[in-house]
């Protein structure tokens, strides 16, 4: 019993040549996955001596131990370990600020 083409054109070719390619609407899929991959503002910061906007991004590096427990109390306060990470060092500046009589 013969198969049939499964979805190939007679040329052999799996894909219409490119001019139809070129009519058929944008990879929704596609985009949302490469939307996926692309960094977010919190992962973009940890390249050492960048400048996005009016913010300077450090790089931090933690013991793997340190690492987990900031991981752990990110988790139970819902948000990541680079934005608590951020929110202690605004902290600690602001309490530094008030030391120095700023």
């Amino acid at each position: 019993m013969p198969l049939g083409s499964l979805g190939r054109s007679k040329s052999g070719r799996h894909r219409p040549p490119a001019s139809e390619q070129d009519e058929t609407l944008p990879d929704d899929e596609l985009t949302s996955y490469l939307a996926a991959l692309a960094p977010e503002t919190a992962d973009a910061e940890t390249t050492a001596g960048t400048s996005f906007g009016n913010a300077q991004v450090y790089q931090l590096r933690l013991q793997l131990m340190a690492n987990e427990q900031l991981k752990e109390l990110a988790a139970e306060r819902q948000t990541s370990p680079q934005a608590l990470a951020t929110e202690w060092v605004m902290q600690r500046l602001e309490w530094e600020a008030r030391q120095r009589g700023f």
